[in-house]
């Protein structure tokens, strides 16, 4: 089985570039699941005859959103947090804004594991939203996939807007403390490490030059002046039933490239 995470910024933007069904073509991935769609289903124009297609658009358009399309037919479906997480960190009443209302969760129960989509809230340049994430996202989202882990597998994918270790980016010395590389945005990849989930790119590769995330600015994708921040963990107890977990750095399209995850 083939599973695909990609932060495509803008499904239309890629779409009307001829890219997104070539790459399918290509790679023919079982499960798709895109971040960043930053639109609805009917506002498409995909032939994916065969997927089925679940989206979680943002409510304010043309911003964030998240979609699997999959073949194969989940058992079930779940957007956003349960209620009772959603409550525990009072996600509806935050003052910066309700990270529920941005389709950032999207949830798909197959026979022998969950996939969790998720496109972690961005902390902004000058950290407006470090404490949401810090204090309320991280910790709920670590509560989701702990609960899942009770009741099966579970492998979880997607931005997750951080660069966990100095080797996850081309430079780390002048980023230390600017948002996506925080003690307290790495802080939350080390508790979800400790909570038994594993990393699985760094189960095949170490070392740094790798990288999912490029700005615009300077040519830096050409150089691979970049980011990764775009990842498939599992609980560790999956772990051998995983082939390989790759990056696909040489798919355009975005400012993300593709991350790909073969199970046996």
């Amino acid at each position: 089985m083939k599973i695909v995470s990609w932060n495509v910024n803008g499904l239309r933007a890629v779409h009307k570039k001829g890219l997104f069904l070539p790459f399918l073509e290509k790679y023919q991935p079982d499960i798709i699941c895109l971040q960043e769609i930053k639109s609805q289903k009917h506002q498409n124009e995909l032939d994916l005859s065969n997927y089925e297609e679940y989206w979680n658009p943002a409510q304010k358009a043309g911003y964030s959103g998240t979609a699997i399309f999959t073949k194969v037919k989940p058992l079930g479906i779940a957007f956003g947090f349960p209620i009772e997480i959603t409550k525990k960190y009072n996600l509806h009443e935050d003052v910066y804004g309700d990270p529920d209302k941005e389709g950032r969760v999207l949830t798909a129960e197959f026979q022998d594991f969950y996939i969790v989509n998720v496109y972690t809230p961005n902390s902004k340049e000058d950290l407006s939203r470090l404490k949401l994430r810090h204090e309320k996202w991280d910790k709920a989202f670590l509560d989701h996939i702990n609960l899942l882990k009770t009741k099966k597998a579970v492998i979880f994918c997607g931005d997750l807007n951080v660069a966990h270790t100095t080797d996850d980016l081309a430079n780390p010395k002048a980023n230390v403390g600017e948002h996506g590389f925080t003690d307290e945005e790495r802080e939350g990849i080390d508790n979800i490490i400790k909570a038994g989930f594993v990393d699985t790119f760094r189960e095949f590769t170490q070392g740094n030059g790798h990288y999912t995330w490029w700005t615009h600015w300077a040519n830096s994708r050409a150089r691979n002046v970049g980011w990764r921040i775009d990842y498939f963990f599992v609980n560790k107890e999956l772990l051998p039933k995983i082939k390989t977990s790759n990056i696909l750095p040489d798919v355009l399209g975005s400012d993300h490239c593709p991350i790909l995850l073969e199970l046996s």
